[in-house]
């Protein structure tokens, strides 16, 4: 396994300061935000007890980001959220939001594609390097976020990934069920 495929091992001290473990120097919030959006997986551990404090200082971030104007979440997606820690959606919210992250990555993905495909400008020097600027823009902006979802996307019993429709249908029974748990 290489290097960037590996998580970045970030530990905590006692005095809250985060170590970079490969470049052996200290890291900020911001710091570790730039690793994410360069693509790279996480992991930070509290170096006394061991324990994976990753979802804590990722759930700081994007405060951060929130609390500065940064919006990305809705405040309704917000209210829902807080409002799923209280229900039964428990169970339910993290698969739905893979499946929404997945399909937003998807079809991103094939708006570039297709940018590239049928723009005339295709064939213009520099018009390369601004796609991948482009690829690399909609992939900090939702690679932190569904990443870590990639790996678990719904396979067709022939091993091949289900078609649009599948997951819009799971998508629509998912949204379905929340609206029932949420009465």
């Amino acid at each position: 396994m290489s290097d960037n495929e590996k998580p970045l091992l970030i530990k905590r001290y006692a005095s809250r300061r985060l170590y970079n473990t490969e470049t052996s120097d200290y890291v900020t919030l911001e710091d570790i935000a730039g690793f994410i959006r360069g693509g790279r997986e996480v992991k930070i551990v509290d170096l006394k007890s061991g324990d994976d404090l990753t979802r804590q200082y990722l759930l700081q971030i994007i405060a951060e980001h929130e609390s500065k104007g940064e919006s990305v979440l809705p405040l309704a997606v917000l209210n829902d959220l807080v409002r799923s820690y209280t229900t039964q959606a428990t169970s339910v919210v993290p698969q739905f939001l893979a499946m929404s992250f997945e399909m937003l990555q998807d079809g991103q993905s094939k708006m570039v594609e297709n940018m590239s495909a049928m723009n005339p400008m295709a064939k213009m020097p520099g018009f390369e390097a601004m796609q991948a600027q482009q690829q690399a823009f909609l992939k900090a902006m939702t690679g932190g976020l569904a990443g870590n979802w990639a790996s678990s996307s719904p396979e067709r019993e022939d091993g091949g990934e289900q078609g649009l429709d599948d997951i819009k249908k799971q998508l629509a029974e998912l949204q379905a069920k929340l609206s029932k748990m949420s009465k």
